[in-house]
């Protein structure tokens, strides 16, 4: 019963993963954006993916299940959490909430069925918000980023519509 339920938890991590991009990319059809959100988007996944790809060849650590070493970075993560991060930052808090739950889930999933360290999916984690956090703008509205650096603190307010 545990196989069962550990591959329907892996099968549901991989539909997460796959759905999550296209569901980013659909929504700059569904938005008519033609002002940069699909070019934002393929900027912060090719991002993604190179920096995950260029570390799993560099650190190449064991998976738990022994299967290969190329546990670090979770790939699936990176990819949830960047177009969960890409929805955020381009169409707000409202659309990407489902995405946030759903890349988190992936990321669970690749611990359940010892795909993945939990270090692998937060580094992932992290992988993908950065890729698409520096590239993504708002499609509309009001954004307001902080930002840190040797100790000073900001806050950026920048306006599109």
């Amino acid at each position: 019963m545990q196989t069962q339920a550990a591959s329907a938890t892996e099968t549901a991590g991989d539909v997460g993963v796959t759905l999550l991009p296209l569901t980013a990319l659909g929504l700059t059809y569904y938005f008519d954006d033609t002002n940069g959100g699909r070019w934002q988007m393929v900027k912060g996944f090719a991002t993604n993916l190179a920096v995950t790809e260029v570390l799993k060849q560099s650190v190449k650590r064991e998976r738990p299940n022994q299967h290969d070493n190329k546990s670090f970075p979770s790939g699936h993560t990176s990819v949830s959490f960047q177009s969960a991060t890409f929805i955020y930052k381009r169409y707000g808090w409202k659309p990407a909430l489902l995405a946030y739950v759903l890349a988190s889930f992936v990321g669970y999933s690749r611990i359940k069925t010892n795909w993945h360290y939990g270090t692998d999916v937060l580094a992932g984690a992290i992988i993908g918000t950065a890729s698409s956090y520096f590239f993504t703008t708002p499609y509309k509205g009001l954004n307001i980023t902080p930002t840190a650096d040797l100790g000073t603190y900001r806050l950026r307010v920048s306006a599109s519509w």
